[in-house]
């Protein structure tokens, strides 16, 4: 794995004081700007027996071995578990939701053994990563929280947010907090365009200035995003019937950030009406965006904000897709006066 260059100086500040790195990090910012690379990088040079100068791990040692083999002893990686590994803690509805958004209290309470075992190498650390820090759920939030407490010597937790304020108040103040950095645009135009990425300026501003936002997205189809701008111009005018199958097309994980890239484009055009309102995601649509902007009710459109944001965490619910759409499109119509 390599450092992203927008990264460099801060695995410097880092790598400088590895020694002397707090028992707790948390590693906060925007989705898709590498936070969970740097925090493997971080985690495989700490166990690494002989880093390189930049602090890089070498890649040849049996530690470094281990590691990529993704069966280090002193190293654990928390994530939300996968369909299937439901346990009885967790909620019905969670259960049959398919593919898991929570870390489980299970997961949490099986570190207890990982931590009352003495490192592989005498002198060095154990590492438990938690990736985003915020599927931890309240049970399993307070049971981690009790091992921030009083962690033992020699171990560290390093946790990796895109929304850290859901975490519990106390869990963050445990923590180091590590604002990560996001790449200007020409570091990013210039990081994608040696991956030779295709058409990466505009798609680099669709995904939010993050450039592993962008090649997560490789897949989206933006002729049928196209289309769906088209349609959501029309404001008030919109047909939620006619665009419900646009939405459909290109997926519900896929259409509701959409809607919500484009309602916080217009919330930016009505509230700051100007020619400097900043539009973050649809600069070519301003002029659209700044003439739905002049006939909208605020207060709707966050209340649409809010609805989006409750379809957005049950993207993977077996429920009727198409209806949700429906639903979610003739709202967006209900937010311009009329």
């Amino acid at each position: 794995m390599n450092i992203y260059p927008w990264q460099l100086p801060l695995w410097k500040r880092l790598t400088e004081v590895r020694q002397g790195i707090p028992h707790a990090l948390l590693l906060q910012g925007r989705s898709g700007i590498g936070k969970l690379d740097l925090a493997k990088n971080l985690s495989q040079s700490l166990l690494c027996q002989t880093p390189d100068a930049s602090g890089m791990a070498c890649g040849v040692c049996a530690s470094c071995g281990w590691f990529m083999q993704s069966n280090h002893p002193d190293y654990r990686l928390l994530t939300p578990v996968e369909e299937g590994d439901a346990t009885e803690d967790e909620p019905a509805a969670i259960k049959k939701s398919g593919k898991k958004n929570q870390i489980s209290i299970d997961q949490v309470r099986e570190l207890a053994s990982f931590m009352g075992l003495s490192s592989h190498h005498s002198s060095g650390p154990r590492i438990v990563l938690i990736h985003p820090a915020e599927a931890l759920n309240p049970s399993s939030a307070n049971a981690l929280l009790k091992m921030l407490e009083e962690p033992p010597v020699g171990m560290m937790f390093i946790l990796v947010s895109h929304q850290p304020q859901r975490l519990l108040p106390t869990i963050r103040s445990r923590c180091q907090k590590i604002e990560m950095p996001v790449p200007t645009h020409e570091v990013a135009m210039a990081w994608l365009n040696r991956q030779g990425i295709i058409d990466a300026d505009e798609r680099l501003t669709y995904a939010g200035g993050a450039p592993l936002g962008l090649l997560q997205d490789s897949d989206i189809n933006y002729t049928q995003l196209t289309e769906l701008w088209q349609m959501l111009s029309k404001g008030i005018r919109l047909d939620p019937y006619a665009a419900t199958p646009i939405c459909t097309k290109v997926g519900m994980e896929v259409a509701v950030p959409a809607l919500q890239k484009w309602a916080y484009d217009l919330l930016a055009c009505a509230i700051q009406f100007s020619e400097r309102a900043e539009v973050r995601y649809h600069p070519k649509l301003k002029v659209a965006l700044q003439g739905l902007a002049k006939d909208v009710n605020v207060r709707l459109l966050l209340d649409f904000q809010r609805k989006l944001d409750e379809a957005r965490r049950a993207a993977n619910h077996p429920l009727n897709i198409e209806l949700q759409l429906e639903c979610l499109l003739l709202q967006y119509t209900q937010i311009f006066f009329r």
